[in-house]
């Protein structure tokens, strides 16, 4: 019968007798959101650079001045600025074990990244009502490209608001839905500094064009 050899003092032990070290519980969670964020950045990233060279490009159509309605714009912005408040305080509804508290913030983040797609929606419909349809020109095509893809992410970030406050009623605050409101929070966090750039960059500098 063999007997397995137990390394000498100062002799270092072989890979097969090392233990595995220990990793915090969620750890590999949070790293896979950081990393899939990145990705968002540079999605977006991509959609800024592209309205960047294209935002010029009117094809004799109408311009950002002829289009955008700064009043509306501003509204809507603060909607989705407010949601970013509402979840802050879900966030310090769950730090004090309040499911119920941390529920009702959370819906009313949902409600007001609601009426941000309300909005939202009615700016695209008036639009293509005047005729201002993606395929008009290279301009438009970036705008409904770029505005359109962060108010998808924001469409998923509300299903997945209301998935988490289904979550929370049945299991309460586990660890496992503590960190899914971190994850939420960070995302819901990035569309409104993805948003602040769009407002800036599409709304602001296109009517000072």
């Amino acid at each position: 019968m063999s007997s397995t050899t137990l390394p000498t003092a100062g002799e270092a032990p072989a890979f097969y007798e090392l233990d595995e070290h220990p990793h915090p519980e969620g750890h590999s969670t949070m790293l896979g959101f950081w990393i899939y964020l990145m990705s968002d950045c540079l999605i977006f990233a991509i959609l800024f650079a592209c309205y960047a060279v294209l935002g010029g490009n009117y094809a004799a159509g109408p311009a950002p001045k002829d289009l955008f309605d700064l009043k509306l714009i501003a509204l809507n912005t603060a909607m989705l600025l407010f949601s970013s408040i509402t979840y802050g305080f879900a966030v310090l509804q769950m730090q004090q074990g309040k499911v119920k508290g941390t529920q009702l913030w959370l819906a009313i983040t949902g409600l007001f990244g609601l009426a941000f797609l309300s909005i939202e929606l009615y700016e695209f419909h008036h639009l293509i009502e005047l005729g201002a349809t993606p395929q008009r020109s290279a301009f438009l095509s970036a705008f409904f490209t770029l505005v359109g893809t962060h108010g998808l992410h924001v469409t998923f970030g509300i299903i997945w608001l209301v998935t988490l406050m289904i979550q929370l009623g049945k299991h309460g605050l586990i660890a496992a839905n503590k960190r899914r409101v971190m994850c939420l929070s960070m995302f819901w966090h990035f569309l409104d500094v993805v948003w602040i750039g769009v407002f800036t960059i599409v709304y602001l500098m296109g009517m000072l064009r």
